[in-house]
């Protein structure tokens, strides 16, 4: 790649508005909560999801209460923030986000990596969904 090349993706990414995970006017573009549909299906079907456009990706978990700062730890190695939620009986709810540019297989991965983290935890990851700015008209 030449040097003008590099220096275009330079500005190019400089232009992208920043999208962080409590900006308002967010909207859920796509939701998997149900783990016989796959994520390519989901994102498929999802009319209001841009594939281009940075998301936050929102995973949803049960987590005990006594491991949730470990999980905290262990998610924020690759830039996701754990947020409590409610409790929801002996367990806690929490939401695992960052922002990412979605596609099919990261969504799978990540889905499938959140599950086998909080089944470790003895706690249970119940899906994702992610969040786009609503479309400016």
């Amino acid at each position: 790649m030449g040097l003008v090349n590099r220096l275009l993706n330079l500005v190019k990414r400089r232009e992208t508005p920043v999208l962080g995970p409590d900006d308002p006017g967010l909207e859920i573009v796509a939701e998997a909560f149900d783990p016989v549909v796959a994520d390519s299906a989901v994102l498929a079907g999802s009319p209001g999801w841009v594939s281009t456009a940075p998301a936050v990706l929102r995973h949803h978990l049960l987590l005990p209460p006594d491991r949730v700062a470990e999980a905290a730890s262990i998610l924020a190695q690759d830039g996701y923030d754990l947020r409590e939620q409610a409790p929801a009986g002996e367990l806690v709810r929490v939401h695992a986000v960052r922002v990412q540019v979605l596609d099919a297989l990261h969504c799978a991965q990540e889905r499938s990596r959140m599950a086998g983290l909080a089944q470790r935890l003895d706690g249970d990851a119940l899906g994702w969904d992610a969040l786009q700015p609503e479309p400016t008209a």
